[in-house]
């Protein structure tokens, strides 16, 4: 029996290893990582991305797993469509405010917590946006409340591990190039382009292709 458990969690780990890499997620935090010159400061965009994720996970699964409930078809998709206005907003900021956020973190590292703060707030997002009903279905493997919440923790170390990694090597190229202000001007605006078109894509494809805004109007 302890056995057969500690292999749930440890599926639960890779799982959220893997559900960290999800594009949504990845061109998110690609968008702020841009903005980062300092290697330490992209992975900890990455570890405050996989905090606020875990956060909402665990409120959100615990509230599930307690009031044996489900989330509705039409706040489930809302909230995915709230990513991506969130990733167009990323996208933009990328773009058209790149001298203001080199000048923050040029200047004694202004604005440094703020901006983890936000990538944590992202997080959080992420983690309202689906995300809970994707673990429920995997917890049904488990037999208890503690179990259920010991699995969602477990998840939750496995996005923040798998983070972690990835803006620690998305930000490799940002602050190699951090003095050829050319290349790291155009990296950065590539970024916030994916960010934007994805953005886009992603709420066409709830509003008119999954039919979101038909239901808003019903």
């Amino acid at each position: 029996m302890i056995v057969s458990f500690i292999s749930v969690l440890f599926l639960g780990l890779i799982l959220g290893i893997k559900h960290s890499l999800e594009p949504d997620h990845v061109i998110t935090v690609s968008a702020i990582a841009s903005k980062s010159k300092k290697l330490s400061r992209s992975t900890l965009t990455g570890i405050y991305w996989g905090i606020g994720h875990t956060i909402t996970l665990f409120i959100v699964g615990l509230i599930v797993i307690l009031m044996k409930g489900e989330i509705s078809e039409i706040w489930s998709m809302s909230l995915e469509f709230l990513v991506g206005m969130m990733l167009v907003y990323l996208g933009v900021t990328s773009m058209y405010f790149y001298n203001k956020y080199t000048h923050q973190e040029d200047t004694a590292g202004n604005g440094e917590k703020s901006a983890l703060l936000k990538s944590m707030l992202i997080g959080f997002i992420h983690g309202l946006a689906g995300s809970a009903a994707m673990v429920l279905l995997t917890m049904s493997t488990v037999s208890t409340v503690w179990e259920g919440v010991l699995y969602i923790l477990v998840f939750g170390v496995g996005t923040i591990i798998g983070m972690l990694a990835f803006t620690t090597l998305i930000g490799i190229p940002f602050v190699v190039s951090k003095k050829r202000m050319g290349i790291n001007r155009l990296l950065t605006q590539l970024a916030g382009t994916v960010s934007v078109v994805f953005g886009i894509y992603y709420m066409y494809n709830l509003g008119i292709t999954e039919d979101l805004f038909k239901l808003w109007v019903q």
